[in-house]
């Protein structure tokens, strides 16, 4: 039992490696994709003064939803255009490493959607939900590009920073919580998508 457990896990460390490239490939359009989301959703909340801690938590997790669904579509396209399995062992692999901060935010967001009352607490949850990302970001950076494990610490430490100077200067105000889920989830993914664009195809090139 043992030996095929290691067998199995070696296999896919191999077959991770292999693919490296085709990873960085493939989250290119999955960060674009997120970031427009997370823009144009901050743009509509901000318009809309979607700023209650609550009506703020349902709102984005609806987004979320929206954004995990198109997420699913892109990967099972590419799945099925290179000819492999959706639910791979790498894929299983990654899910596993994100489930615990993913679980975490869901768990911050039902709290603030049906618990928390009021516009005084908003900032609060886009932070915890920055920081929850960022750790899960860098835990799937063990299995694809390392580039993922640096954003995940962006992530974590802008978090950690906006959390320190909101509480730091008495900042605390319900109209920065769009604006924090627009630069982080919007402008930070997708520009890290331009990014590995960019750089994909200078190395198509060379």
């Amino acid at each position: 039992m043992n030996a095929n457990w290691a067998a199995e896990n070696l296999q896919t460390i191999r077959t991770l490696m292999e693919r490296a490239t085709v990873y960085r490939r493939a989250l290119a359009p999955l960060m674009t994709f997120s970031g427009v989301v997370g823009i144009a959703a901050a743009a509509v909340g901000e318009a809309k003064h979607i700023h209650d801690s609550q009506t703020f938590a349902r709102y984005w997790m609806v987004v979320s939803l929206v954004a995990f669904g198109g997420v699913m579509l892109l990967i099972r396209r590419q799945a099925l255009r290179d000819g492999e399995p959706f639910w791979s062992g790498p894929t299983r692999r990654v899910t596993q490493a994100v489930a615990p901060a993913f679980a975490a935010g869901m768990i911050a967001g039902v709290v603030f959607a049906w618990k928390v009352d009021g516009v005084e607490w908003t900032p609060f949850l886009p932070i915890i939900w920055v920081l929850c990302y960022g750790c899960a970001l860098h835990s799937a950076g063990f299995f694809i590009p390392r580039g993922v494990r640096l954003l995940g610490w962006l992530f974590v430490l802008g978090g950690g920073g906006a959390l320190l100077t909101i509480l730091g200067r008495d900042l605390l105000s319900p109209r920065l919580s769009q604006p924090l889920m627009g630069g982080f989830f919007g402008v930070l993914q997708l520009g890290y998508g331009g990014y590995l664009y960019i750089t994909e195809r200078r190395r198509s090139r060379a």
